[in-house]
């Protein structure tokens, strides 16, 4: 019962492009899908920034005290730079081959 409580939002969130692809045909859902997914990249983007930023937190105030938070704290640090990389590099090549094949596309 949990898993169906955790996946209604998503459904209830979704359901407006679901039913415009029966009168837009697929094209308009694939389109309509690419829309939302580039409005959630900088959301996505955010948050890898504000768990970079929580480990330096969590880094800087348990320095000389808890080694404990300290590790973990440089562990959430290398996370956040590791998925901002990630997605910063994919979004910027994708944007590249867009650009040099000509392919039209959403811009932000």
């Amino acid at each position: 019962m949990k898993k169906c409580i955790n996946i209604f939002p998503i459904i209830f969130f979704l359901f407006p492009f679901i039913v415009s692809a029966q009168s837009n045909g697929i094209r308009g859902l694939i389109r309509d899908t690419g829309f939302l997914i580039t409005l959630l990249i900088p959301v996505v983007v955010g948050f890898a920034l504000l768990s970079f930023f929580w480990g330096l937190v969590k880094f800087i105030f348990h320095v000389g005290g808890d080694e404990k938070a300290v590790e973990e704290g440089k562990r959430i640090m290398l996370w956040g730079i590791g998925a901002l990389f990630v997605m910063l590099s994919i979004w910027g090549l994708v944007s590249f081959l867009r650009s040099n094949l000509g392919i039209p596309g959403a811009t932000l």
